[in-house]
């Protein structure tokens, strides 16, 4: 029976993907199906499949990778301010979208505490702690699968609800360790939690230029990146069990050490191919097959506490939406706000904690799993069938030229409308009046000072040319915005020197040279007469663009479902140039030059760049 449970259970975690796949299962999350799945195997419903030593293991070596990949997960350079950049919101406010997020989580925090003492003061659930820190979670990987989906991740909304995620699974994780440390016996050990964090550190610290060697003599019979990996999971598991913390916390320390780290996409593939290809679909079905309905359904007062749950776990997130509608449309706030009350991947671990620790009964424990369940489907429903995306969540990149003239309005009027949304300023009134009727977004400028500049949205661009006629101009608007943390900047120069050339090769500033454009395009003509129709032709375009969609990496070019319809040119890994070929496999961060009709070079562009 032991055998053909494991058998069961690795079968089931590869039919459900699939399943899910064929009947275009998308709103509800992977890891919920996996656990109702679980469920009807288990003990509530066909009794096929048993909690076995085997299963066991493996279920706690896939809650321990889940863990560790949350950590990964976590970009904390969003919580830094020069990272996090203020932007216009869907109405048209300045958004923060860290201060927004840190005000709606303030707010969730509270209303977690109050709703948890009502359901004491009720006699539903007695622990305030825990259940105000089950209430606070938010399942930050279904956030970012949704968002990615919707393409808002970068928008200042995606950034919002992302930062509120994080929020909702670092400060409840925390809060955990402390209430485990106070309920297990060990409160006068909790200080002790800080060498756990010391050790953290220190493995940063001591591995950040071994794991550059790493990264560069690693083979495929060696995998020193995830041997790595696997060691810092180990070693701060090892040091949270000696100080008396939880293991998962070990596990996460690790998942954000090894993102500091900074592991390459192939790195990031594979240990996520690793946890979520195997393990952790172990520890959702084995989640599922432990949970006993019938013993839920024969204890009214558990029983009365799962509907209380679900409406309490929305009730929670309330301050989200109410925050949110400061910044962003009515409908679009109520969404982000449902999305946030998604609650999954901490609540397991949670539950794990306080059953270890005898805080709770195995049918509250029940409850609760299942009523996250049920808001896990809910959440993503509500929230795609009510966001809307607008105008300004499907430009991909903000452009902003500075200098109206025969050169700059021709490209902002044939720059792709799906790609880029295009602002044009200018300091000279006689240009100024010449273009107005010609140029949608074009604004005057009184002078071209920092201040100005700054005030009437410039430097808001992800990308900045600085284009106008004077030299020392274009020179002073490039160096501004780049210090003011504009993604690309380039520069027109007709005379460029070897300093400011220099200056700006360091600096990451592109510079536009007429002479030099004109030049090549002349060699082109003589030499390679094809490839300057490419870049002629008005009724094809030539696109380059970074594969970040892992569905395509991994394959020959040859198995691309839309490469009969491109001409790949190049491929750029790293700092090599390939010759494409039928055979050749596309990479994580590969950047492909192709050409081809205007409608399918959008899509191909489109499928190819999404994360």
């Amino acid at each position: 029976m032991a055998q053909l449970s494991l058998f069961l259970v690795v079968l089931l975690a590869l039919v459900i993907p699939i399943f899910m796949a064929r009947f275009q299962i998308s709103n509800v999350p992977t890891a919920v199906a996996e656990i109702i799945v679980g469920i009807v195997m288990g003990s509530s419903g066909f009794n096929l499949i048993t909690s076995t030593h085997d299963l066991t293991f493996l279920s706690n070596l896939g809650v321990t990778l889940l863990m560790f990949l949350s950590g990964m997960e976590i970009d904390f350079d969003l919580l830094q301010r020069k990272n996090n950049p203020k932007g216009k919101s869907q109405a048209g406010k300045t958004v923060d979208p860290l201060k927004t997020a840190i005000t709606a989580f303030i707010g969730i925090v509270v209303m977690a505490f109050v709703l948890a003492y009502i359901l004491r003061l009720t006699g539903l659930f007695s622990e305030v702690m825990l259940a105000a820190i089950i209430l606070m979670t938010v399942a930050l990987g279904v956030v970012i699968a949704t968002l990615k989906e919707k393409d808002i991740l970068g928008r200042p909304i995606g950034q919002t609800i992302l930062l509120t995620a994080v929020l909702g699974e670092v400060i409840p994780l925390l809060l955990l360790t402390i209430y485990a440390s106070v309920n297990g016996g060990n409160a006068e050990q909790l200080w002790l939690i800080i060498l756990l964090f010391a050790a953290a550190i220190f493995l940063l610290r001591r591995f950040k230029q071994p794991y550059l060697w790493f990264a560069k003599i690693t083979k495929a019979t060696t995998q020193l990146d995830i041997r790595l990996a696997f060691f810092l999971i180990f070693a701060l598991v090892t040091v949270a069990e000696r100080v008396g913390a939880e293991n998962i916390l070990g596990a996460f320390l690790a998942g954000v050490v090894m993102k500091l780290l900074e592991p390459s996409e192939a790195t990031k593939d594979k240990l996520t191919s690793i946890g979520y290809g195997f393990f952790i679909p172990i520890f959702f079905i084995m989640t599922g097959v432990g949970l006993n309905l019938r013993s839920l359904f024969a204890h009214p007062s558990s029983l009365m506490l799962l509907p209380v749950l679900v409406i309490f776990l929305f009730i929670a997130k309330a301050p989200v939406v109410l925050t949110y509608m400061r910044y962003f449309q009515k409908k679009n706030a109520f969404a982000g706000g449902f999305l946030t009350a998604t609650t999954i991947t901490i609540v397991l671990p949670t539950l794990q904690v306080a059953r270890k620790l005898h805080a709770i009964t195995s049918t509250q424990s029940d409850a609760f799993i299942l009523a996250a369940v049920i808001v896990c489907i809910l959440s993503p429903i509500v929230f795609n069938s009510n966001f809307v995306l607008l105008p300004e969540d499907k430009i991909k990149e903000k452009v902003a030229i500075v200098g109206a003239n025969a050169v700059t309005v021709p490209v902002a009027h044939d720059l792709h409308a799906n790609w880029y949304s295009v602002k044009m300023f200018t300091d000279k009134k006689n240009q100024y009046k010449t273009y107005d009727s010609r140029v949608e977004n074009l604004t005057f400028l009184p002078n071209l000072d920092e201040e100005t500049l700054e005030k009437d949205g410039v430097f808001d661009g992800d990308i900045v040319v600085a284009a106008n006629r004077a030299d020392e101009d274009n020179i002073k608007i490039a160096r501004m915005a780049k210090e003011k943390g504009a993604n690309r900047v380039v520069a027109r120069l007709s005379e460029v020197d070897s300093k400011t050339l220099t200056e700006f090769n360091e600096k990451g500033i592109e510079v536009f040279n007429s002479t030099n454009v004109h030049a090549a395009l002349m060699r082109a003509m003589i030499e390679s007469p094809t490839v300057y129709r490419i870049m002629t032709d008005t009724k094809n375009i030539l696109y380059s663009v970074k594969v970040k969609n892992t569905h395509y990496t991994g394959r020959q070019l040859m198995d691309l479902e839309f490469i009969d319809q491109i001409t790949v040119s190049r491929i750029k890994r790293g700092d090599e140039w390939l010759i494409p070929r039928g055979a050749t496999v596309i990479e994580p961060g590969d950047i492909l030059v192709f050409s081809g009709e205007f409608k399918v070079a959008d899509h191909v562009r489109d499928l190819l760049s999404k994360e």
